[in-house]
């Protein structure tokens, strides 16, 4: 790939929300809170902080006003909620999102496991929510998931995964982020499914979201980068995982994706050291190691100052 500054990568930092749904042990609100403001001076510029959804179904995000509430607002970054409805939606305006995110799926099975609802009915849900998310002046995006595999009906026809996100650019979205939720996809999946995608979604609206369950995701993120995809979603550590997708691990790690996007000359903005620390916050809560191979490289490597040895000659 042969990066072309005036389309630069866009990191969505989704973590706190993705990150956090599949995980049983409760992380205090106080600590979620110091975790994205440590996020928010790293230089990332868009972070996706919780989820107004059931607290019955993600016990992990009930504390979804607080923490939008009360998180520090840094100028020059977007905080965004996901919203399964109008109810959610209300919910979320009350503390003043930067950016609202709907989430469907392609695969039927998966979208009644996952929110009780077809395709069709999420979609009829949306309606409402998209609208009054113009009325308030706040960019939608739309989470397509299971765009590759599904747990439950095997491999999905990237056709129909095209479909679907025409559907969402037909609701209004700004954005559809295409989410291998299982972590199953190749980076020639990933090709087959961009090159059906592109035909029906303009290329700059288009997102990928990928899980690296069986070790793909970096090599996925670079094969959407090859198709001109700029906007990446990641996950410090590699935190995540899919309440509703057994076996699925977590997303591809945010520093994996920085240190790529820097050694192929794409300048993220991103201070790597800092992104690291604030990782440390909820790992040591959670009592693991981190998941992502490159946070645990010794932080004095010289490998980790950003601009300085990336992308040398020799």
């Amino acid at each position: 790939m042969k990066p072309d500054p005036a389309t630069a990568v866009s990191i969505v930092e989704v973590a706190p929300r993705d990150g956090l749904q599949n995980e049983h042990q409760i992380i205090p609100t106080d600590i979620k809170i110091a975790w994205i403001n440590a996020l928010s001076r790293t230089g990332l510029r868009r972070i996706e902080v919780t989820s107004f959804v059931r607290s019955d179904r993600i016990p992990q995000l009930a504390d979804a006003e607080a923490v939008l509430a009360r998180i520090d607002r840094v100028p020059g970054v977007a905080y965004g909620a996901l919203v399964p409805n109008r109810q959610g939606l209300e919910r979320a305006l009350v503390h003043r999102p930067d950016a609202i995110a709907l989430f469907t799926a392609v695969s039927e099975t998966f979208n009644q496991r996952n929110i009780g609802a077809s395709i069709e009915e999420s979609f009829a849900r949306f309606i409402p929510v998209v609208a009054e998310a113009r009325a308030a002046g706040l960019p939608v995006r739309g989470y397509l998931s299971t765009v590759i595999g599904c747990p439950y009906e095997g491999v999905i026809d990237p056709g129909k995964a095209a479909a679907v996100a025409e559907r969402f650019m037909l609701l209004g979205v700004d954005e559809v982020s295409l989410g291998d939720t299982i972590g199953v996809g190749t980076p020639e999946q990933v090709r087959r499914l961009l090159d059906q995608v592109v035909q029906r979604v303009p290329v700059p609206r288009i997102a990928v979201h990928f899980h690296d369950t069986y070790g793909q995701a970096l090599a996925n993120v670079l094969t959407a980068l090859e198709r001109g995809i700029r906007v990446i979603d990641s996950s410090v550590n590699g935190l995540g995982g899919c309440p509703f997708a057994p076996g699925a691990s977590g997303n591809v790690a945010t520093e994996e994706v920085v240190y790529l996007l820097e050694g192929l000359g794409c300048p993220t903005g991103v201070d790597l050291p800092a992104l690291l620390r604030a990782g440390e916050l909820v790992g040591q809560i959670l009592g693991r190691p981190p998941v992502s191979r490159l946070a645990r490289v010794p932080r004095e490597s010289p490998w980790l100052e950003p601009g300085k040895t990336w992308n040398r000659e020799s």
